[in-house]
């Protein structure tokens, strides 16, 4: 298939770019500024432009591109950027893709499973409405930007992603050097449940949606065993032998990242219970597994 990529220098992006290539696809990286290479194709959301000639004849878009939610404290500005770097770049794919003829077949639009808000021990699948909060107001207005996809016949897939276990970004990116300077601990109280997927299992998850044409709507990307910060902070001290009793109050984390800490400290108990229904295989099903895998 010929593929673009929005996200693609991105944590996910640069691996998922390298493994659809191997898959045999024909892949496309989709940048914001003038291209420099064969393989680009430009687009700005800002202006809305997209370069349909050179888009044209895509069979499938994965639109992964946002403003990392994690990057900044969380001033107003920066949560304007947040919102708009992820409704305005749907909007300008999804309007974009609905005016090809032939349309591509398949839209896999990005999303997060700050959907659900907090869950506290809660489980919840793909079937549990919108949760509160910031975040949540963020998740259901970026797939509801994905609609001139939608209504133009394009099979669209929100992919809820949870926290990426990966060396060299994300949470995790910033939470080994703290581990292995052994000055890593839980934060808060350590009861919130993480819900996290290996960055192979997400990678693999993605060219899995983009392929299973019996897919539609939003599917869960985690692991099947979510675990409290406290389980996965005693696991990382086992991985990479290092002590783990220095927790981080509560207050400490609000007094740092601000509103960002209701995150950080929030608990949601995410299941992948479409994947699961469809037989997709994760590598990844442990912590452990995940994290020694980040670490290779």
């Amino acid at each position: 298939m010929k593929i673009a990529v929005t996200g693609a220098s991105g944590l996910i992006g640069q691996p998922l770019v390298a493994h659809l290539r191997q898959q045999g696809h024909d892949v496309y990286r989709m940048v914001r500024r003038a291209t420099s290479a064969p393989d680009e194709i430009t687009w700005n959301p800002e202006s809305g432009f997209v370069d349909l000639e050179k888009l044209a004849g895509t069979e499938a878009v994965i639109h992964l591109a946002g403003a990392g939610v994690g990057d900044h404290r969380w001033t107003d500005a920066y949560k304007k950027e947040i919102r708009d770097s992820r409704v305005k770049g749907t909007d300008t794919i999804a309007r974009a893709i609905a005016s090809l003829d032939p349309k591509p077949r398949v839209f896999v639009c990005g999303s997060a499973i700050g959907f659900y808000g907090d869950t506290g021990d809660r489980i919840v699948t793909e079937t549990n409405p919108a949760g509160h909060g910031f975040l949540a107001d963020v998740v259901v207005a970026w797939e509801a930007a994905a609609n001139p996809a939608r209504d133009a016949g394009i099979r669209v897939v929100h992919p809820r992603t949870g926290l990426v276990v990966a060396g060299n970004g994300g949470a995790w990116g910033r939470m080994f050097p703290l581990f292995k300077a052994g000055v890593g601990g839980k934060l808060g109280s350590g009861k919130q449940y993480w819900s996290w997927i290996s960055l192979r299992d997400e990678v693999g998850a993605l060219t899995y949606l983009t392929e299973n044409e019996s897919l539609t709507g939003p599917v869960n990307l985690t692991a099947p065993t979510p675990q409290t910060n406290a389980e996965i902070t005693k696991v990382m001290g086992s991985v990479l032998g290092r002590p783990t009793l220095l927790a981080v109050p509560s207050i400490a984390l609000k007094t740092v990242l601000g509103e960002f800490s209701s995150e950080v400290l929030g608990s949601a108990r995410v299941l992948p219970a479409v994947l699961e229904q469809k037989g997709f295989h994760f590598q990844d099903t442990t912590i452990e597994s995940a994290i020694r895998q980040a670490l290779v």
